[in-house]
């Protein structure tokens, strides 16, 4: 079968890798769509994500759907042709954690995740066209729901797993600073929610018009000078700039609360961060999701539009090409469609 495997830096080609056969409490799923995530764009511009260093070619993608092919022995419910997405993540490890996180799956120490470097041997992703997968990560889609709609639950599940993080957002107000694929996501989100109120900002116009598109209510132009809100209870920072940290805090109001979901860099940057202690702003991380997932899944059943979010679609066989317009400017989400 055909397979988006990166090799290195600037190195991606579509490889033939060996057809998968499923095991005893698996699933082969014939693969239809997959997102391009900034992960994706990590390991074939720099070979690594975050601290996530690339040793080994490694089949990209952990945004997927695509429908069952065959299920292993003892596999039940799941009968062939079922659209369904995929929960990327697979503990590692009979680890219990501490009372204080628990069931919070997102924060296990050991997490093997589709398409990811963190361990070697790397965890392939399910760029592919077809991908075995363990049946409890399987999430059969609801009726009215699309494959194509599916890929994009793993990344509306990050952004429902933010505005989880930021509490209670019905009837308020919400900042949402970086409009790439998950602030775009986040501003949906905060939308279907409840908030009655979402500004977002960012130094791209085609950015702001899909969040717009996606149900901000106002839009903040930063690249044409245009300054943030001030006195904003609740913030979602989703640019993952850390020169953009200190208007961030500033439009935080006294009191209000920060989640941080852009993914800052692992090595030392410069951020000016005095207005979180003098704001007495509570500034909390959101790192993927534990079962949004499904509740992203429901979201799209009740009428969530996404479709604003998908500026490209290409084919598997041209996944380079698609790899270098999400990593240019004015693109939004790219799909890579999987299977002819």
């Amino acid at each position: 079968m055909k397979a988006v495997v990166v090799h290195g830096p600037g190195d991606v080609r579509i490889d033939r890798i060996p057809d998968p056969t499923p095991g005893p409490g698996e699933v082969l799923l014939a693969m239809e769509w997959g997102g391009i995530c900034g992960s994706d764009l990590g390991y074939w511009a720099r070979g690594a994500s975050g601290t996530a260093v690339l040793r080994h070619p490694l089949v990209l993608g952990h945004e997927v759907a695509g429908r069952v092919a065959a299920v292993g022995a003892g596999v039940t419910g799941l009968p062939e042709g079922t659209p369904a997405t995929v929960h990327p993540a697979l503990l590692v490890g009979e680890i219990a954690l501490p009372d204080r996180i628990a069931g919070r799956t997102n924060l296990h120490p050991h997490v093997r995740y589709f398409g990811s470097a963190a361990f070697d041997p790397h965890t392939d992703g399910g760029f592919s066209e077809y991908r075995v997968v363990p049946a409890d990560q399987v999430r059969p889609l609801p009726h009215g729901v699309d494959t194509e709609q599916g890929a994009l639950a793993e990344p509306l599940a990050v952004a429902l797993h933010a505005v989880h993080r930021a509490g209670d957002v019905r009837g308020r107000t919400v900042l949402v600073n970086g409009t790439g694929p998950i602030g775009a996501l986040v501003v949906a989100a905060a939308k279907h929610r409840g908030a009655t109120h979402v500004i977002a900002a960012d130094l791209s116009a085609p950015s702001l018009a899909v969040a717009a598109a996606m149900g901000a209510d106002e839009t903040v132009d930063l690249g044409a000078g245009a300054p943030l809100p001030s006195d904003v209870e609740l913030v979602v920072e989703a640019s993952g700039a850390p020169a953009a940290l200190g208007a961030v805090l500033r439009a935080t109001a006294r009191g209000g609360t920060l989640v941080q979901v852009g993914n800052l860099p692992g090595s030392p940057a410069p951020a000016q961060l005095g207005d979180l202690v003098s704001r007495e702003i509570t500034w909390v991380g959101s790192y993927r999701f534990v079962e949004e997932i499904s509740d992203a899944l429901r979201a799209l059943q009740d009428g969530l539009d996404v479709a604003p979010l998908v500026t490209h679609r290409f084919d598997l066989d041209d996944a380079a090409e698609a790899l270098r317009t999400a990593a240019a400017p004015g693109s939004s989400k790219v799909l890579l469609r999987l299977r002819p």
